[in-house]
């Protein structure tokens, strides 16, 4: 028999992750509620371990027990997950000073069941916006909610979407989202309403019909769209809604991707996580650990890295995001 913990390592996989305000901590959490903390100076230092050693946390906390932690997000002052119905957050001085696996959430926001089934709806994914210094959730009820953290009210809904939710991005005044339901939606977020809507399986060039017309990932900025899901990654312009750039990627359906510094970064149920230019050439295809990547994260100071995490107990370092530096074990 496998022990219980040996086989939950089998099947790990790491859904979510995010530095701490300062940008010294690694944070991933994964589908059994468990949240690993690195400690990065450690990690990249002068010091760090032989690349024949694969590094473990800091620590290990349980966060949800048994609920997977679909998505989380680092502001001022807490560390915030997403899980099923419920928003939490931890003061970040606990999460620091290594007492997080004694120390409980300090505050919790519940999502309203829904109505005809009670159940409450999975947190996909979260944005918070320092515009207006609200949290947007998309879920799996198929609605937007936007949260007031100062006093954890749902201040309201956006509604639209027909499927559950897997995406958002926020830049000023303006919210992107996608869906199972093979849309991407632009909302206006002065007026809370929806200003457009993008259908890429609609598109034969773009459209994959053996993948699926889910839409797994968007990001924009003013000029570009991008997404991806079962409909091949594509980028498009912003003002006609044309798209500009069709992805020739060996992938079977993808699940992150952004745009970065005139780059565009992506990974999913592929081998490689792609470094490409909006034109579609690949500056770089970097492998990975997990058969499918469900996240990606980098900053740049204090410490310059990219880490991938996905279907595998494994997190992918890289530090000039053009080869793979290392990996660490998520427990």
């Amino acid at each position: 028999m496998i022990e219980t913990s040996d086989k939950k390592l089998i099947y790990n996989t790491v859904l979510s992750q995010t530095f701490s305000p300062d940008g010294n901590y690694l944070l991933a959490g994964n589908i059994y509620g468990d949240v690993s903390v690195f400690d990065l100076s450690k990690i990249l230092g002068p010091n760090k371990i032989e690349d024949n050693e694969l590094q473990g946390p800091n620590y290990r906390f349980a966060a949800h027990p048994q609920q997977e932690i679909a998505c989380m997000l680092s502001i001022e002052n807490f560390f915030v997950t997403g899980t099923h119905g419920e928003i939490s957050g931890w003061d970040w001085k606990m999460i620091n000073s290594n007492k997080a696996p004694k120390s409980k959430a300090s505050w919790n926001i519940q999502i309203p069941a829904n109505k005809d089934s009670y159940d409450k709806p999975d947190i996909n994914y979260m944005v918070y916006s320092k515009v207006d210094h609200l949290l947007y959730a998309g879920c799996g009820d198929n609605n937007i909610y936007i949260v007031n953290l100062e006093d954890g009210r749902i201040l309201r809904n956006l509604q639209g979407h027909t499927d559950y939710i897997h995406c958002l991005a926020v830049m000023d005044n303006q919210l992107a989202s996608c869906s199972e339901d093979g849309s991407v939606r632009l909302w206006d977020l002065r007026k809370r309403e929806n200003t457009n809507v993008l259908t890429p399986h609609l598109i034969d060039k773009v459209a994959r019909p053996r993948l699926g017309k889910w839409i797994g990932t968007v990001d924009f900025t003013e000029d570009w769209l991008l997404c991806g899901g079962g409909p091949s990654l594509s980028l498009w312009h912003m003002r006609t809604m044309e798209a500009a750039t069709i992805f020739d990627l060996a992938d079977q359906g993808i699940h992150v991707a952004e745009i970065y510094e005139e780059r565009v970064i992506a990974g999913g149920a592929a081998a490689h996580v792609y470094h490409m230019t909006y034109q579609g050439e690949v500056l770089a295809k970097v492998p990975t650990s997990s058969l499918t990547v469900y996240s990606i994260v980098h900053q740049e100071t204090p410490h310059k890295v990219l880490c991938a995490a996905g279907s595998s107990n494994f997190i992918d370092i890289s530090t000039n995001f053009n080869y793979r530096e290392m990996m660490l074990k998520f427990a």
